[in-house]
């Protein structure tokens, strides 16, 4: 495993985290809790550092999980969780709501603090830190030492730009992966003011694995996606593939663009087995050639740019 400063904090992650949305997770028809453990166990014992959850997952699940796995090994990795969405409290983002929403997250995680606290995707109004009161509010759970740092996890370049004007985040997710480059201007100025960047969906939730192609059809919370949509990513794919280094697979370049930005700290794709965190972490083994990482931008300027994949 390669680590990487995140940001300015003080803080040292690994270049690949763990995305715990899926950890025995019904909505993604997986509830095999040992198995999840052992995902964290083995996640742990190949270098991994960086947990990335949130209260919503699987209803609290995602936590608890997290919470019995990281326990004996606490004060050696980074768990990120987040605020806006809980089963206890439903989606309440006011700031009075953050602090018994993070007390909750702290009993399942069985620890007194966490590393990052983030407002999960909140309305754009309240990534305004000169309005929006819940910066204050975390600022005050930072000076308690419930949290290290905070900051937002947001889809788009205004979103991150305006984070990064007007409050003191530390810490942003960001939507970010081959076929979703939109956010990549704001990413120097992260760099600059020292704030540490989590890549979310970078495998575009499984199709930079190369595991579906136009006939993939779905029935887990990827069945959102009309036949057309399916088809041009099976397109986009087959181009993709096309661009890939012969000596690795989809999944591995995929990451490995990600991690070719130099502002990104880490980044945290979901696993729904061993075998599949595992591969995942081995993506940090490489550096993909700068010509690939050229033409996955061009790939975007050309296909996708002006005519964006629906989330």
């Amino acid at each position: 495993m390669n680590y990487r400063p995140f940001g300015a904090t003080g803080m040292t992650v690994s270049e690949i985290g763990l995305g715990a949305w899926q950890l025995a997770n019904p909505e993604w028809k997986i509830h095999d809790k040992e198995e999840a453990l052992e995902i964290v166990k083995q996640s742990l014992d190949a270098g991994c550092n960086f947990f990335d959850t949130a209260p919503g997952y699987g209803g609290g699940v995602s936590e608890t999980i997290l919470g019995q796995g990281l326990k004996g090994v606490r004060q050696e990795v980074v768990i990120c969780t987040k605020a806006g969405y809980s089963v206890e409290h439903g989606e309440d983002f006011g700031a009075a709501a953050i602090r018994p929403t993070l007390e909750t997250s702290l009993r399942r995680l069985q620890t007194d603090y966490v590393d990052i606290l983030l407002l999960h995707n909140p309305p754009r109004e309240l990534m305004d830190g000169r309005i929006a009161t819940q910066y204050e509010e975390m600022e005050q759970l930072k000076r308690e030492g419930k949290i290290r740092e905070y900051g937002v996890s947001l889809d788009w370049c205004e979103e991150m730009e305006l984070v990064l004007e007007t409050t003191n985040s530390r810490a942003l997710e960001v939507y970010f992966n081959a076929f979703y480059q939109e956010m990549l201007p704001a990413f120097a100025r992260a760099q600059r003011q020292g704030v540490g960047l989590i890549v979310k969906v970078p495998l575009d939730s499984g199709w930079l694995s190369g595991r579906y192609r136009a006939d993939s059809r779905f029935d887990d919370v990827r069945d959102r996606w009309s036949p057309e949509v399916i088809a041009r990513r099976g397109e986009l794919v087959e181009k993709f593939a096309q661009l890939a280094p012969a000596d690795r697979s989809l999944a591995h370049s995929a990451l490995q663009f990600c991690l070719a930005q130099p502002a990104v700290s880490t980044v945290i794709p979901g696993a729904k087995s061993v075998a599949q965190a595992l591969d995942n972490i081995a993506a940090a083994g490489q550096t993909l050639p700068a010509a690939v990482v050229d033409a996955i931008y061009a790939l975007w300027d050309q296909e996708i740019k002006h005519d964006p994949l629906p989330w």
